[in-house]
Formats: structure tokens, sequence, C-alpha cells
């Protein structure tokens, strides 16, 4: 793991005294243009990040871990963050967390907010899939956990589930109850989850020997409610209209069940629906909604665990891994009767 980049590595970059660099973070007025300009080169190339706690650190670790999700509005990451809570409050630690809200310049802020305030770890299901945006995290060497997503390579931990076994739980569900006409209302094609919950699809699809034709792709831009009743709207419009629809998470299964019934459609007599996520409202809604489970709880406290292990006082011990659980099917009336 790299130093932690300091204002001595900043002096050193610039080749000014750390005095100097102090004044230019500190008291920029009394530095000259020219000089801010060459300090500030070096705080940019180095990826310094000034630090509000550093006389805290230098007396010991922080007491605080930081979690940023997705959209705190769902109730998936609400479950997300109850167990990375619950797993950090057992060791003694604050949990501070941030919604990204699916944007990646909000994203960007909240993790250069987390480095500055120097946080001992951070857990985050990132809105940019390249994962640029965790560049601040591993310049300043803060740990830092994948929740909801597989690490593209063994630099960091992550805690995952299966999401191509859940698409093809999802469809070879519905398959099995006769639809041979399902659309797949996804979100941001990018998104590994969207991504993995239609190959999962087409999945079911090969294996029961029906055409991956049988599949039509509607794409949200979000993965919310209002996404989902949009969604609905175009699926509507398709001719012939399908017989089901397999949803990338309930809020959207949510908002496509809201727009049939604005159609007066009769759910699942006239078209079955299949969410994701199982989350509270699922089992709670006009009619019972048909998910995919994740043990979202769980995932939330075993990425805390992973990091908590990478921070303890024998970081030598830890070794970086992904964990991929594995989702379940829960049928509910949504989906009972083929067409």
């Amino acid at each position: 793991m790299r130093p932690r980049i300091g204002i001595k590595d900043v002096a050193r970059e610039a080749g000014v005294s750390v005095g100097t660099v102090s004044n230019v973070i500190n008291q920029p007025e009394i530095v000259s243009e020219a000089m801010r300009a060459r300090v500030q080169s070096a705080i940019s190339r180095l990826g310094y990040v000034r630090s509000e706690h550093a006389r805290h650190l230098r007396a010991g670790a922080s007491r605080l871990v930081a979690l940023l999700v997705l959209d705190m509005g769902n109730p998936f990451f609400a479950a997300v963050a109850g167990g990375a809570e619950r797993a950090a409050r057992q060791a003694g630690l604050g949990v501070m967390v941030g919604n990204s809200a699916e944007s990646r310049s909000q994203e960007s802020e909240y993790l250069s907010l987390f480095a500055t305030q120097r946080v001992r770890g951070v857990l985050v299901t990132p809105a940019d899939p390249t994962g640029r945006s965790l560049d601040v995290l591993r310049g300043q060497s803060i740990p830092f956990v994948l929740v909801d997503r597989v690490s593209a390579d063994d630099a960091a931990c992550s805690v995952s589930v299966d999401s191509v076994v859940g698409g093809r739980l999802a469809v070879r569900h519905l398959i099995a109850a006769g639809h041979r006409s399902i659309v797949y209302v996804g979100g941001p094609p990018d998104w590994p989850q969207v991504r993995d919950r239609r190959a999962g699809a087409l999945a079911a699809l090969d294996e029961a020997g029906v055409p991956r034709s049988a599949l039509t792709v509607i794409t949200a831009e979000r993965l919310d409610v209002s996404a989902g009743r949009d969604a609905g709207a175009r699926l509507l419009g398709l001719v012939p209209r399908p017989s089901a629809v397999f949803c990338a998470n309930d809020l959207l299964a949510l908002g496509v069940l809201q727009a049939l019934f604005s159609a007066r459609l009769r759910v699942p007599e006239d078209l079955a629906i299949v969410g994701y996520d199982d989350i509270e409202f699922a089992a709670a809604a006009a009619v019972p909604l048909t998910s995919v489970r994740q043990p979202a709880a769980a995932m939330g406290r075993l990425a805390a665990e992973m990091l908590l292990e990478e921070t303890s006082d024998e970081p030598g011990r830890h070794e970086h891994r992904q964990v991929v659980l594995q989702p379940e099917l829960v049928v509910r009336g949504s989906s009972l009767r083929a067409r």
C-alpha cells in the first residue's frame, strides 16, 4: 500500500519549504500568484488531500468509516447500510453515510470529502463503472471495499451477489409458467448488475431452447419508481404486447405495476411481473411482487467486517478477497398465473 501523500511531499515536489506549502493551503492571500500556482500544480500532480484531522490521527487511527451508496431512497441500500452500521458499531466505530444518487459527480465529491476527513476506510457502491472515482482513495492509501460490485482485480475486497444467477432464476420461473414473450426492464447498460441480470435472463432462454428474440429490452435511465412508470408506458405500446416482464430491481417493478394498474390491466392475468432485491415493499404491494432476494444486510455486514480486518492493528494478516453471495427467488402473486 502506498504511503499517504503529506505536506512534506508537496514541498519536495514543488521545491519550496513546508511553510510555503502551509501558507498556500491556509493563507493563500499572503503568497504570490506564481508561488500559489507552483504549489497547487504539485498538489494536483501528487493527489494530495488536506487532512482536517491530522492531529487526531497522530494519536491513533480514525474511529470513523464511510459508506457511499447509489440511492439511499432504495430500501435495498438502506438494508446494506444497516448491516454495515451494526458491524461497525460492534467494533466501536461510527459510520458516515453518503448518497451518490447515481451521480458520478456527486460520488466524486463525497469520496473527496471522505479523503479530506481521513476516514478509516470506505464502503462504496460505485456510480462510475470505470472505477476512476476511487483514485482519490487509492492516492491517499485509504482502504475501501466494493459493495454490490465485483472487484476487477485483487487490489481491493468486494462483496456482491451473483446477478447472472439472479437473472436466470427470474426468467426460468417465467418460462416454467408458460411465458414466451418477456420484457427485461433494465437500468443504465454500463452498470454491471444490469448487464449481468440480462445475461442471466438470456441464459435461461438458452437453457429452455427458447429463442433469444423472446426477450425485449427496455432501458430505464434510473433504477427508481418513476423510471419504472415510464418503462411501463413504453411496454404498453409494444405490439404484440408481451405476457411477462422482469425488472432489474423492485423499484422499477413497482413503477411498472403502477403503469399497468393505470391502464386497467390485471397482474398476473394480463401481464406477470418479477422484480429484483425483494425489498420490504415487494411483499406489501397491491399485488405481492415475485422478486429475486439479495441478502442485503449480510452484504453490508461482510463488507464492514472485511474493512475492519484490513484496517486492524495487524493489517499484514489481511488478504483481499472477492465474496460472491447467492440470490434466491421468492414467488408471490405477481407471477403465479400465465396468460
